[in-house]
């Protein structure tokens, strides 16, 4: 068994999800840096503390088989799981008259059934240790949504619950669950619906500042805030 704390970190190849993976390897945590792109994933681990203490598994957390591989596989390699940082996204922009199924289901498969994947298969393996956390990036758009942000906004909705739901169930087993809110953050995801023009660089904080609280959470410095959606406006 690992004697470093292992987390899961998803959407780790870019934005949020980098920066938490760096944040972690830096206290001591062994990562499994999980997203869709083996030569994202291959470059933010080449950047971590200890490089060759850390795993990549591409993956794509919409699918219930591999979410559950990757907890499966974390756990073989390390004979522990102290926490799950769920950083993956994605945010379709679309007004409601012109939401697809299709826009609604990739919402919806990878922003809330992504999520809830992982947390189901890592939910024995903590009530087995009695301890885990659950950081999940959420947005400041599911109590304030930015119009288009229909299904985006109601998918996020969700992960909020989760974090309600994991205080309640988790209490007894001492689970504890975070949805961290955040407004305009600079990544890819935000320039690929908003330019410059729309929402100036100066309107939007580096992903470091979101994952500070994400992390914070994860290490059991904000255990006051369990259950919570932390919002973090930009």
């Amino acid at each position: 068994m690992s004697d470093h704390p292992v987390s899961i970190v998803t959407g780790a190849g870019s934005g949020i999800g980098a920066a938490c993976a760096r944040m972690l390897a830096a206290r001591g945590h062994a990562v499994v840096l999980v997203g869709r792109t083996q030569e994202k994933l291959d470059g933010v681990r080449a950047t971590l503390a200890d490089p060759t203490r850390h795993l990549v598994m591409t993956a794509d957390i919409a699918d219930s088989g591999l979410a559950h591989e990757v907890v499966d596989k974390t756990i073989q390699a390390f004979g522990r799981l102290d926490t799950l940082v769920l950083a993956a996204g994605v945010a379709p922009l679309a007004p409601i008259d012109r939401t697809t199924e299709e826009i609604l289901e990739e919402a919806f498969f990878i922003n809330t059934f992504g999520p809830a994947n992982l947390i189901v298969r890592a939910w024995p393996q903590f009530k087995k240790q009695r301890a885990g956390r659950v950081a999940i990036v959420s947005t400041i758009g599911t109590s304030d949504p930015f119009p288009g942000f229909f299904a985006y906004a109601a998918s996020k909705s969700a992960v909020d619950s989760f974090a309600r739901s994991i205080k309640a169930e988790g209490k007894a087993i001492g689970v504890k669950g975070f949805a961290i809110n955040p407004g305009a953050v600079e990544t890819p995801l935000l320039r690929k619906n908003f330019p410059e023009n729309v929402i100036p660089p100066s309107r939007a904080m580096p992903p470091e500042k979101v994952a500070e609280i994400v992390v914070a959470c994860a290490c059991g410095e904000r255990d006051e805030d369990n259950g919570k959606a932390i919002a973090v406006p930009s």
